[in-house]
């Protein structure tokens, strides 16, 4: 990568939700992808939700580049909730659901989730994985 291509790289960041009604799940989700996923994807900014009410209005402002939906969050499994995004919002930004049993990968198959991790999250997995689904839908990042 030339020193330009890593200066504008500095410069980017990307907005990603992360959503669980528990404040420990979306603090060991954020600390595991932490800041800079992979150099060429730019920097992360977080933005926190613990109702559905709250993802709904940060999906719909067109601001989120890409989603982390706890599967086990209550009321609504954000397994339900992946699915219910992505068949509502027209070019609906990456979701990567979180589940707790590796067996329950197949759900978030089935709620259309673009990628899964799998709680006791691994960081090097976690931010690999926001990295390659970041790269893969080719978001555009903003300035920060």
């Amino acid at each position: 990568m030339s020193n330009a291509a890593g200066a504008e790289n500095e410069s980017v960041q990307r907005t990603v939700l992360v959503f669980s009604h528990r404040d420990q799940v979306r603090e060991s989700i954020t600390n595991a992808v932490g800041r800079r996923p992979a150099p060429d994807v730019g920097r992360v900014k977080f933005l926190e939700a613990s109702t559905i009410a709250e993802v709904l209005v940060a999906m719909d402002s067109g601001k989120v580049d890409l989603a982390i939906l706890d599967g086990e969050a209550q009321p609504t499994g954000g397994i339900g909730l992946s699915r219910q995004l992505k068949n509502e919002i027209t070019d609906c930004p990456p979701i990567v659901v979180a589940v707790q049993r590796r067996d329950d990968r197949w759900l978030a198959t089935w709620s259309q989730a673009d990628a899964v991790l799998v709680h006791p999250l691994d960081p090097l997995l976690a931010a690999e994985t926001v990295a390659d689904v970041l790269r893969r839908r080719g978001v555009p990042a903003t300035r920060a």
